[in-house]
């Protein structure tokens, strides 16, 4: 039979209680599924539910054949090895100890000579060219996350789970992941924001707050029939408002029509003008007649209410992510930024930055790119003084904000309010909630804390603080900004940077991002 994962009526519950995930029905055969939704939808806790790592409040994960998760942190110990990530030490110990002659007959029983070239093996495939006994602690996070993918496949799983496998890759390492999604012939369920790891997928699933809907084919088909489903519900949602409007303006005539009538009716009981005889079998024949038209005007009304509520349920309530930028006001010809013959870096002794020069003008688009260890991150240090240079100088003519992954410039523990006040010390509290009203965060939720806030919400609270004055910096710095966004924070910041007038100084891996930055250049710190 072959391998395959199947959910019925699965349901999880947050520790508080509240539903996260709420009678799922999905199956999983041998190809490329990627769960695509916002952050904090579920993805992560379905990944850890068809791993067994969670078990659900009600419902069955059915399996035939075997699965593995990758692990999020590779390194546990500062001495931890390749080989214990891979679960391997012990018989890599034993074949030391063989080579050794220190190895019995029972040992030399259980020895497996293939172990090594299989770890480099696995390792390779992923684009790793490093033993099995190298330290965890040598590699860069990004070679460790490929290194705890190596480990993955080595077990030869008929399921690879993954979460997220290219944050913090270089353009390396992410190609190693794209050629094994490629080459790998089991299952794989990959939960991912990452477009062109979704290109590579055979089916994609979107997890909602009203549940998960399968559609076949890569995120540009399923982005194509999204479209296509909402256009459909949108002019659902509009038909059922249109009649749910027109049943309440007619209920509303009939109401008034009735109230003349009645009105009109005390006024001749009121004159005598025909005997009560009559003027109460007429009574009775219009209540009676009311009545029914009452019936029937609430059975439409209650149908054009129904009608609406589904046209509701078809299309997610979603917050837009929305944000008005002022004009920065930078002129064309205007330097932004010079470096000359800038080194330096962390180390005095190895500077990973040597005899850089550049020059950013006006609202020029600059990537800067290259493998992780190249210097990017330490370059934009540099550049905003956190490092000074050994050599060279750095002239910045105008204010800057940086962005990074984790949106560092906000302070957990303040509001969003004082956080901009923080930023932007002139600003007085009104200046303030204006800025943020522009992104979205009007009156009370001004006031909330930024350790509070989703992913897309901080991503949006950071754009606030950094672009919110008037007129807001002319200098944008980007550090791997979408690493830890949904693909709804993505297209806000996208439409953002669309919108603003002013420098980007940016580094990301994520291809599909930096085609929407369009940049004007980039400059290549591996070459």
């Amino acid at each position: 039979m072959p391998a395959s994962v199947s959910l019925s009526g699965l349901s999880w519950f947050t520790p508080d209680d509240a539903p996260l995930l709420t009678d799922l029905n999905l199956t999983f055969g041998l190809e490329r599924t990627g769960i695509i939704g916002r952050n904090g939808i579920g993805k992560s806790t379905l990944l850890r539910l068809i791993s067994g790592k969670l078990h659900p409040a009600s419902g069955q994960v059915r399996m035939t054949g075997s699965v593995a998760m990758m692990r999020q942190e590779a390194m546990e110990q500062p001495d931890d090895r390749i080989a214990d990530l891979f679960g391997v030490r012990p018989a890599l110990d034993l074949l030391d100890r063989a080579e050794a002659g220190l190895a019995d007959v029972d040992d030399l029983a259980d020895a497996d000579w293939t172990l090594p070239a299989r770890i480099e093996g696995a390792l390779l495939r992923c684009g790793l060219p490093v033993g099995p006994q190298t330290l965890l602690a040598s590699l860069s996070g990004g070679q460790r996350s490929r290194a705890a993918l190596a480990a993955l496949i080595f077990t030869e799983p008929d399921f690879l789970l993954l979460d997220e496998p290219t944050n913090n890759l270089d353009r390396e390492g992410r190609k190693a992941v794209i050629e094994l999604i490629r080459s790998w012939t089991g299952g794989m369920i990959i939960a991912s924001h990452d477009r062109e790891i979704l290109e590579e997928m055979d089916a994609i699933v979107e997890l909602t707050s009203l549940g998960a809907a399968r559609y076949g084919g890569s995120f540009r088909n399923f982005r194509q029939r999204k479209d296509t489903e909402m256009d459909a519900a949108a002019r659902d949602l509009a038909h059922a408002e249109k009649t749910h409007s027109e049943a309440a303006r007619r209920a509303q005539q009939a109401s008034e029509r009735k109230a003349r009538k009645d009105s009109a009716g005390h006024r001749a009981r009121a004159r005598g003008d025909q005997p009560k005889i009559l003027m109460d079998a007429a009574k009775g024949r219009a209540e009676a007649s009311g009545g029914a038209g009452v019936r029937l005007r609430d059975a439409r009304q209650e149908a054009a209410e129904e009608a609406l509520s589904a046209a509701r349920e078809k299309i997610e309530t979603l917050h837009p992510l929305r944000m008005e930028i002022p004009s920065t006001g930078l002129a064309t010809g205007k330097t932004v930024l010079r470096l000359e013959s800038v080194t330096g870096g962390h180390d005095p002794d190895h500077p990973v930055i040597r005899d850089l020069s550049l020059t950013v003008t006006g609202p020029e688009h600059v990537v800067i790119s290259g493998p992780n260890g190249s210097g990017k991150t330490t370059l934009l240090k540099i550049i905003t003084g956190q490092i000074v240079p050994q050599s060279g100088r750095v002239t910045l003519s105008v204010p800057f904000s940086v962005l990074d992954q984790h949106v560092q410039l906000l302070d957990p523990a303040l509001s969003l309010r004082d956080n901009f006040r923080h930023l932007n010390p002139a600003a007085d509290p009104h200046v303030a909630h204006a800025a943020l009203a522009r992104f979205g965060f009007r009156a009370t939720d001004a006031m909330r804390r930024a350790a509070e806030l989703s992913g897309g919400e901080r991503l949006r609270a950071g754009l606030a603080c950094a672009l919110g004055a008037t007129p807001p910096p002319p200098l944008l710095i980007l550090d791997e900004p979408t690493n830890h966004l949904d693909l709804d924070g993505i297209a806000a910041l996208e439409a953002a940077l669309a919108a603003y007038d002013g420098a980007v100084l940016a580094i990301s891996h994520d291809t599909a991002f930096l085609e929407s930055l369009s940049p004007d250049r980039t400059i290549d710190l591996g070459a």
